[in-house]
């Protein structure tokens, strides 16, 4: 027998990317008011606003949908830190006719406080409601989340790709040497365990041969700012991929190694860095590959190879292997290079006998 919508159910237009680990349906349930929103709390909104620049929504197909004024749509409340994007928090209090912003292509929901200068301002909305369940409790995607784990046990190699700061070429290195792994013949897997709620980077990853993919959205988190300690999480994320039984696992860092996503707490965890087979390092500029070897070198880890914009050039490429003396390899010249470094890496992390199942 067909339900029939109750007073308080809204239809929505589009669906956020972020809301994703519910598998939400196009007919919600409301509240209007919360006093204690939480990050990740699913929310109701009615777009008032265009941006020209930035007005796409990631629905959680992977594809993308042009945002309209008047459309109805739903995310989760979060935080951002984006040094060239938009800059927002979870408001103190949420109700019913409120008015927030778009902070991000996967539907983050939140109080905009300033944004880059490339940038028009955010799209505002206004709140209809919090997404409730039958008994009228705000949902929430942590409600569906991989719970944390206190240590990381056997693992397959983890090659690490960080960067100086958000497009500086992470996702780029990543998913080269995914692809160049696979079609070595290997199981790859992959992971992006900071930065704010988007399918986009995994999605890419799995198009270029990852056997799996899972996120920092997979624990609950809209966005990494403001976590403190993301180790719990990373131990999840890597658990679970290490279900799939990969040779491999490639993960991404989002935004930078310094900045508001809590990405240094990551090389803090102990069991982390003993399984860290390789360290890739991305950066635009000198100045950046330079300061991301000695953040790095203080605390006694080694970057193995740089990568990103500043090997976009031969010369560039050259200038680091010389003055830096750290191999570097571009992405979209020569992915071939890129991977051979990173298999000598982990060839000898292999035979040490560390990490391994």
């Amino acid at each position: 027998m067909e339900t029939k919508p109750r007073p308080d159910d809204v239809e929505v237009d589009k669906i956020g990317s972020a809301t994703s680990p519910l598998h939400l349906s196009r007919v919600l349930a409301v509240t209007g008011d919360c006093d204690v929103p939480r990050a990740g709390d699913v929310v109701v909104v009615r777009v008032l606003t265009d941006n020209a620049t930035y007005n796409m929504l990631e629905l959680p197909t992977g594809r993308l949908a042009k945002v309209n004024p008047g459309d109805v749509l739903v995310g989760v409340l979060g935080r951002r830190r984006a040094l060239k994007g938009f800059v927002g928090d979870v408001p103190a209090s949420v109700a019913a006719g409120d008015e927030l912003h778009l902070l991000n292509l996967g539907g983050v929901i939140g109080s905009c406080s300033g944004h880059h200068s490339s940038l028009n301002d955010a799209i505002k909305v206004e709140v209809i409601g919090l997404a409730c369940d039958d008994q009228g409790a705000v949902r929430n995607i942590a409600d569906a989340a991989l719970p944390p784990r206190e240590s990381l046990g056997a693992t397959a190699p983890l090659v690490v790709i960080a960067g100086a700061c958000m497009n500086s070429g992470k996702t780029y290195a990543a998913t080269e040497i995914i692809q160049q792994g696979t079609r070595a013949g290997l199981r790859v897997a992959g992971a992006k365990l900071s930065g704010i709620a988007c399918l986009r980077d995994t999605l890419n990853m799995a198009d270029h041969g990852a056997i799996a993919t899972a996120s920092f959205l997979d624990c609950g988190l809209p966005s990494t700012v403001g976590a403190g300690d993301l180790a719990p999480v990373a131990r999840a994320i890597i658990a679970r991929l290490n279900e799939s039984a990969p040779d491999l696992i490639v993960i991404e860092l989002g935004d930078g190694i310094l900045g508001g996503y809590s990405v240094e707490s990551i090389f803090e965890d102990a069991e982390f860095r003993a399984a860290m087979t390789a360290l890739v390092f991305c950066a635009s500029d000198y100045v950046g590959a330079w300061g991301g070897i000695e953040l790095f070198r203080r605390r006694g880890i080694a970057v193995d190879l740089i990568a990103g914009s500043v090997t976009d050039s031969k010369m560039g490429e050259e200038f680091v292997e010389r003055e830096f003396r750290v191999p570097a390899g571009n992405a979209r010249r020569n992915g071939g290079k890129l991977f051979e470094i990173v298999k000598e890496k982990v060839s000898s992390f292999e035979l040490a006998g560390r990490g391994l199942r």
